[in-house]
Parts: structure tokens; C-alpha cells; sequence
């Protein structure tokens, strides 16, 4: 990654960075932060993912998807250097991989937009991470989970030490909710480091409405605050207001449909699955939760369905759709490579913790049922489990319509 930079030009230093790490809420709060900067007059941009549909929606400029041509531009660039990169030679088992020549597009496009700063969304931990090319100012951990331990440690204390070490000499680091022992560590790294660390309020403040749902979202926004504020140095209590009046954020308890209510979360791990039926009565509002669950085999399905129960009357197990099985007019397919649980093991699972459940191995099928029961209950429709079930629910919900 530092290569393909450097024959770039180095874009990632032609504007201030922010980097957001974590396992939980590293989306939200990167979106959050730009929107915060943005309301307060500073040009700003973000690096997110995953994306849902297209590879543009991981570059957010001003608030809003990167155009196509602009986008394009910056693919381009990046895959000349990735070429370049090749031609002159990488040592043994040295490749430029698809996330790589996607942060770097990302890098290019917000320099060339010419954005003054931008909020950056770590992809996987954070010590080697592609992200983790960027001089950083500003560094903000969301939170700390047992999530893709096969890559960063079976501990939360080991997977922390991969998030914190992205932390630069002389930044600020940021503090959303952690345990005791990972506040340990991020005293001790910001120490080591001679930064500055602020432990960020769990709340953003009774003045603030914020659009989207969930109290796991505000917790967000407060750390989002917590940082936009230290980078500034102050903020403007009603533009923060403004900016928490009309924040989006796809994919997290996004309403997307009203006969009946229907929702789309990405919950993929036991963490992110209790924030959700946290959240959940707030939008159910006494009305029973039909829930389609499509989850990958990596994940611990047990704890996140075990998260879920008590928010739950049914549950649709299904499967994603994955490149090389069948679509059903599912929508986009995840990587071949990774395997979702069948709709069979899944409501095994289910019956295993005592909630309520099918199985249906189509996915489109699967919505189908979940949209008739929900009807029938007059309840809502939830769809979660994972970032891959996003785009195939909507082209299923589609469907539906049609």
C-alpha cells in the first residue's frame, strides 16, 4: 500500500485525516464525523465500507456518493500505479489486492476533490490495514468486540492492541465504549505516544434529535461529537442539532419499506446483534419483530441469535446468495470464497435457544415469507445478519412489490 501511495504521489497527505477503528459503529461514526465537519463549514469527505451496490457509495464527498466519472478517474489512476507497481517489481507474496486499489482510489478521489479533511473508515483492525497509510491527526475507536479473530487474536486485549496501533505520535485519540482492560490499553498507547485521549460522553446531549433510530446511534453521535469537537477544537450547538436532524445512515435499522414496516440492519456479530434489539422496541413500538436471519459461517451465530431472542416473535432462516449457487432474484452475491450458514443450520440454532423459526434456504423466498407474517401479525420486517443480505433484501423487497 505504502508503494502504490508513493507512486501516486502520496494523496492521502493533501488533506487532514481522521481515522475511525473498531468493531462496532466504525460506519456510523465515520459518516457522522464528516456530517459534523461538513455543518461546521470544512469541505469534507469520507472512506467507508463495505459498499452495498457499487464501489463508488465507499467515497462520500460532501455528504453525498462520489459521482461516477470522478470516481472512475480515480480508479483509473490507481490501477495505472498498481500496474506501475507490478512492472517494477514486489518482493515474494507481495500483491495488490482489491482493498488496497480501493483505498487508494478513495485517497486519490477525496485529493483531487480537494476536500480540506476527510473521515476514514479502517477496514479490517487497523495495525495492517490499507487505511493505515494516512498521517492521521485524529485517531477514534469505537469500540472493541471479538469479531474476525482468525486475522487479529482471540482476546478483546489482543484485537484492541491491532485498532490502537494505527494511533500516531502526537494525535488525539478518541474513546467510544470499552471494557476496563481495553481503557488500559488505550491510556497506555496514547502514553507511549505522547497523545492526547478523551473519553467521549455515552450521550450527545438532550438538545440533540437525532433522525436515525437506536440508542446504540446515539452513543455513536456522542463520540462522533467528542471527535469532530477535537478536531475543531469547538462546536456550534445548533449545527450539531441540524446535522443529527438529518443524518442517514444505509444499512443500520434503514426503514425501507411501510406494508408492512420494514427494516434492513447489518448486524454480523454478537455485539452488533444486542445493540440492534436494543434498539428494536423503539421502532416495533409494541408490534411483534418477524426477522429473515442470513448470517456467514465465520460468525458466531449462537451469540447473536441468543442477542436477538428477546426482541423476536419469528424468525426466517435463509442463506446468503453467495457467486457460485443460485440467485432467485436475490440480488448481488457475496464472495465466493466465504460460506453462509444453510437455512437448516441456522434455524437449528434457533431451536437450540428457544426462538421461534423456519427455515428457507431461497433468500428471495425467504423475504417473502418474512413480508406474509408480518402482515399477518401486524408486525415488522427485519432483515439482518449480515452486510450481504443489504443489497439481495432490496432486490427480494422489489420483487415483492412487483
Amino acid at each position: 500500500m505504502r508503494k502504490l501511495s508513493a507512486l501516486l504521489g502520496l494523496p492521502q497527505h493533501r488533506f487532514a485525516s481522521i481515522h475511525v477503528v473498531g468493531t462496532n459503529g466504525k460506519s456510523s461514526v465515520t459518516r457522522m464525523i464528516a456530517a459534523l465537519l461538513e455543518g461546521h463549514g470544512v469541505p469534507c469527505g469520507a472512506c467507508v465500507s463495505p459498499h452495498a451496490v457499487r464501489w463508488s457509495e465507499r467515497v462520500l464527498l460532501h455528504g453525498r456518493e462520489i459521482g461516477e466519472a470522478e470516481f472512475a478517474r480515480a480508479v483509473e489512476k490507481a490501477a495505472a500505479a498498481a500496474a506501475e507497481a507490478v512492472n517494477r517489481g514486489l518482493e515474494e507474496g507481495e500483491a495488490v489486492t482489491q482493498f488496497e486499489l480501493a483505498t487508494a482510489a478513495a485517497f486519490v478521489a477525496l485529493a483531487d476533490a480537494r476536500v480540506e479533511a476527510a473521515a476514514i473508515e479502517a477496514g479490517l483492525g487497523g495495525r495492517l490495514d490499507a487505511t493505515n497509510t494516512i498521517p492521521s491527526k485524529l485517531t477514534v475507536l469505537t469500540s472493541v468486540g471479538l469479531d474476525h479473530t482468525e486475522w487479529l487474536g482471540d482476546s478483546v486485549e489482543r484485537i484492541a492492541a491491532e485498532k490502537l496501533a494505527v494511533l500516531r505520535d502526537h494525535s488525539t485519540l478518541v474513546l467510544g465504549r470499552v471494557g476496563p482492560s481495553v481503557a488500559e490499553l488505550a491510556e497506555r498507547a496514547a502514553a507511549e505516544r505522547g497523545a492526547e485521549l478523551i473519553v467521549a460522553p455515552q450521550d450527545p446531549g438532550p438538545e440533540v434529535e437525532l433522525r436515525v433510530p437506536g440508542h446504540f446511534q446515539r452513543r455513536n453521535f456522542a463520540l462522533a461529537r467528542a471527535a469532530a469537537e477535537a478536531f475543531l477544537g469547538s462546536l456550534d450547538p445548533e449545527r450539531v442539532a441540524a446535522v443529527a436532524a438529518e443524518i442517514e445512515i444505509p444499512g443500520r435499522l434503514e426503514r425501507i419499506g411501510d406494508d408492512p414496516p420494514t427494516y434492513l440492519d447489518a448486524a454480523h456479530n454478537p455485539d452488533g446483534a444486542r445493540a440492534l434489539a436494543e434498539a428494536l422496541p423503539e421502532v416495533a413500538r409494541g408490534q411483534p419483530v418477524i426477522a429473515v436471519l442470513a448470517i456467514l459461517a465465520d460468525k458466531d451465530a449462537k451469540a447473536m441469535i441468543e442477542a436477538l431472542a428477546p426482541a423476536l416473535k419469528q424468525t426466517i432462516c435463509t442463506t446468503l446468495p453467495s457467486a457460485d449457487g443460485p440467485r432467485t432474484g436475490a440480488g448481488v452475491a457475496f464472495s465466493a470464497h466465504r460460506r453462509g450458514f444453510s437455512a437448516g443450520e441456522l434455524a437449528r440454532v434457533c431451536a437450540d435457544v428457544g426462538v421461534a423459526a423456519e427455515a428457507e434456504q431461497d433468500f428471495g423466498a425467504a423475504v417473502a415469507r418474512g413480508q406474509k407474517l408480518a402482515a399477518q401479525t401486524g408486525g415488522i420486517l427485519l432483515v439482518a445478519g449480515s452486510h450481504y443480505a443489504l443489497t439481495p433484501a432490496r432486490a427480494a423487497l422489489a420483487l415483492c412489490e412487483d
